[in-house]
């Protein structure tokens, strides 16, 4: 392990940030560098109803999601699906991709992505 420690905290605990240019959606990094992991950030995503993120890609980021509540409709690439609780979803780096939240109820979600110094975000609209 290192010089590595294990680390434990309450998703409550930590800040929701507005997304940029997202409506009524909010970030949490839950794990990230400042708690000393080396290779991944473990994300919170939140979307209230009628919340959404712009179209956008990461030209050399895959994400790695697993939607914890809710329904919304995410676009990869040209195609829209309509992804729920207990689903995951892959988007490989520079995939084109955004989410809505249609529905009355909010959407959790959570994204895993690699530690880089590399990470861009491209905008696509909003």
């Amino acid at each position: 392990m290192g010089g590595m420690k294990p680390v434990v905290k309450q998703a409550a605990s930590v800040e929701a940030r507005p997304v940029e240019r997202g409506e009524k959606a909010f970030i949490q990094v839950l794990i990230g560098p400042e708690d000393g992991a080396p290779h991944f950030i473990l994300r919170k995503f939140t979307l209230l109803p009628g919340g959404r993120i712009p179209k956008h890609r990461h030209p050399t980021l895959e994400h790695e999601q697993y939607v914890l509540s809710g329904r919304m409709k995410v676009t990869l690439g040209d195609e829209v699906r309509e992804v729920a609780a207990g689903q995951a979803v892959f988007i490989p780096a520079g995939t084109p991709h955004a989410y809505v939240n249609e529905g009355e109820e909010p959407v959790e979600f959570l994204c895993i992505i690699p530690k880089t110094s590399g990470y861009a975000t491209e905008w696509l609209e909003g």
